[in-house]
Formats: structure tokens, C-alpha cells, sequence
């Protein structure tokens, strides 16, 4: 069995996972009582690099009270054959197997992919419509909305290599005619870009004010290339363009996602794992200024693994939240770790 501790750094956003490497750094579990609803993480089986439901339950059993999950799109188990554009229905059919199987109770009580993120290619305009009826047929009840892929910069080297949206996508007459399908069918919409493009989902976020959008990672700071060394610029275009998007009452925001070889920390770097310390001390500016933009009631903690386990494990970066959250109200806290994400994915995770 492939461990991911093989996993190779397949392109710039990647990081390889090494599990000697962070077993270099414990430290003891911050509020272990706290409910958490982790809204951002992914399961696959790419060859060297295996996350699956015992992958992912050994981190949700780091000592966190994790409650439920969201699982979030990352072309898994899409099927092999049939009309291209259905597809990605398999990634939804697999998931809803995953959490049917958590749903047992046999796994542990967290409800693991209580709700489910897929993909559908909204430039298809309203021939989508019956992608869309598709995943949530699949998804057994848990299907909660779509994430297409909007990551575009004129370095190619920011961009993943698994998807090739054009520049402008969420302008598009095409794109648009799509994304108009997903209120109707009570479907959110997950995005992903880069900081230099917040202003285009604004603008489409205004377009479609019935529409539930939550920007993923904080909005994809860059901090590498052509934007190395260059993090007190970059900063202040960023935060600016994060007050104008939370001006619009429909959109919420999940603050992590920042251990990505394209956020430029270079966490990965040090001889021993960053501590819930020195995380949250890099992370601060940012998800400060995005919970006093949106409210507590708008944003939501998130994992982002198995991505970001390359930067940290899952019991560090839970406690690094807990150590930005500290001065937040009990009220607050709780739509951090768990309210937001429930009423967002419409969970219901007993907690």
C-alpha cells in the first residue's frame, strides 16, 4: 500500500507529506471539548500518495473533538467511461459511500462527509442543470454544491496543472448562464483563485445575490514567483479586496488553506514542524482581517488536508486556531469551529 509519506511534490501546490518528519514535533490538545466541523478536506488514491478513510481518520482521531466533515471536490473516482460532462457524478457516488459507512457508527462518532462538494463544469451554461440533478441524486441527502476551479494567472507555474480554466471564467456569459442553476436547486458555490482575482467573484457574487458562495483558503494569498519577498505589498491589495467581497451579505469565507507551497510560508523548510505558535503568529494578520470583515458568522475554520499536511499535522493546525480564536467569545467561538460550516452545508451534526 502506497503511504503518504511517499507522496511526490507533484507541482508547485503540493508539498510532500512526511510522516518521520512531522512526528519531529507534539504538543498537547488545546480545548479538546471544542465541536469542530472540519468544512474543507479531501479523500483520494493518486499513485505515492494514498487518503482515504483510514488516513483520515487516523488525523481526526489527533485528540480534536472534530464532529463532522464536508468533503470538497478533487477529481476522485471520477467514472472512466460515459458523457464527459457526467463524470465527476462518480466522485459523489464514492463519497456518499464514504459517509454511509461513517454513518454506521463503526468508524467512530464524527459523521464524516456529512456533506459533500463536488464538480460540474458551469461553462456548460444551462445544460448543466442535469450534471447537477445527478450529484445530488448520488449524494444520498448530503449533497450541498459545486466547486469549479477558477485558479488563473499569467505564470503558468501558479496555476494547477489538473485544471485549465480560462482567464475571466466567472464573467463569462457561458459560466454565468451555469452558475444561475445551482439556487434553484438550493446548491451552494465553493470558489478557488488567487488573491488577484477576488475582485471577479465579487462582481459575480453581486450578479447573484441568492446564490450562497464561500471563498476557500483566504482567498489564495500568493506568495511565491513573481510575488516572493514581496508579502507587505501584496497584504494590503489583498485585505482590500477581502472588505469589498464581505460587503456581500451571501458570502461566507473559510480561513486556512495557507499551507500550500503557493502561499510561500515555507513551513515545509524548517528541520522540525512549525508549532501551533509560530502558525498562528504567520496566519494572524490574515484570518484576523477576514473575521473583522465577515463576523464570526460568516467564516469557518478548515483543514484543507491532505493538502496542507505537507506544512503541519492536523492536531497543530486545529490547536494554531484555537490559539487565533482565543480572545473570541464563547458565541463566536462557536460558529468558528462548528456553526458556520453547519448552517453554510446545512449539517446536522448533533453537536
Amino acid at each position: 500500500m502506497a503511504s503518504s509519506s511517499d507522496a511526490p511534490a507533484t507541482h508547485q501546490h503540493y508539498i510532500p507529506v512526511r510522516e518521520e518528519w512531522l512526528a519531529r514535533h507534539r504538543e498537547p490538545i488545546l480545548e479538546p471539548a471544542l465541536p469542530i466541523v472540519d468544512p474543507h478536506h479531501h479523500l483520494w488514491d493518486r499513485p505515492g500518495w494514498r487518503y482515504l478513510l483510514p488516513e483520515l481518520l487516523a488525523d481526526l482521531n489527533a485528540g480534536h473533538k472534530v464532529v463532522a466533515t464536508v468533503f470538497v471536490q478533487c477529481r476522485a473516482f471520477h467514472r472512466a467511461d460515459g458523457p464527459e460532462a457526467m463524470r465527476p457524478v462518480g466522485e459523489t457516488e464514492f463519497v456518499n459511500g464514504v459517509a454511509a459507512m461513517s454513518a454506521s457508527g463503526r468508524y467512530g462518532p464524527a459523521k464524516v462527509c456529512a456533506g459533500i462538494v463536488g464538480h460540474a463544469d458551469l461553462t456548460l451554461g444551462a445544460r448543466v442543470r442535469e450534471v447537477l440533478e445527478a450529484h445530488i441524486r448520488a449524494g444520498g441527502g448530503r449533497f450541498r454544491g459545486i466547486r469549479h476551479i477558477s485558479v488563473w494567472d499569467e505564470d503558468p507555474v501558479l496555476m494547477n496543472p489538473a485544471y485549465n480554466p480560462p482567464k475571466g471564467m466567472l464573467g463569462s456569459a457561458q459560466f454565468r448562464e451555469g452558475f444561475a442553476q445551482l439556487a434553484p436547486l438550493g446548491l451552494s458555490f465553493d470558489a478557488w483563485l488567487l488573491h488577484p482575482q477576488i475582485g471577479e467573484l465579487a462582481a459575480l457574487a453581486r450578479a447573484f445575490p441568492e446564490t450562497r458562495i464561500v471563498l476557500d483558503h483566504v482567498g489564495g494569498p500568493v506568495g511565491i514567483r513573481r510575488f516572493a519577498g514581496r508579502r507587505e505589498e501584496v497584504f494590503p491589495l489583498w485585505a482590500a479586496a477581502i472588505r469589498d467581497l464581505a460587503k456581500c451579505p451571501h458570502v461566507h469565507v473559510k480561513l486556512g488553506g495557507l499551507g500550500m507551497r503557493i502561499n510561500g510560508f515555507g513551513f515545509e523548510t524548517q528541520a522540525t514542524p512549525p508549532s501551533s505558535e509560530q502558525l498562528a503568529a504567520a496566519w494572524r494578520p490574515y484570518i484576523e482581517t477576514c473575521i473583522e470583515a465577515f463576523g464570526a458568522a460568516r467564516c469557518m475554520f478548515e483543514s484543507n488536508f491532505p493538502v496542507d499536511k505537507g506544512s503541519y499535522s492536523y492536531a497543530v493546525c486545529w490547536n494554531a486556531f484555537k490559539r487565533l480564536a482565543a480572545g473570541a467569545s464563547a458565541a463566536e467561538k462557536a460558529d468558528l469551529f462548528a456553526g458556520t460550516a453547519a448552517r453554510f452545508y446545512r449539517l446536522d451534526f448533533g453537536g
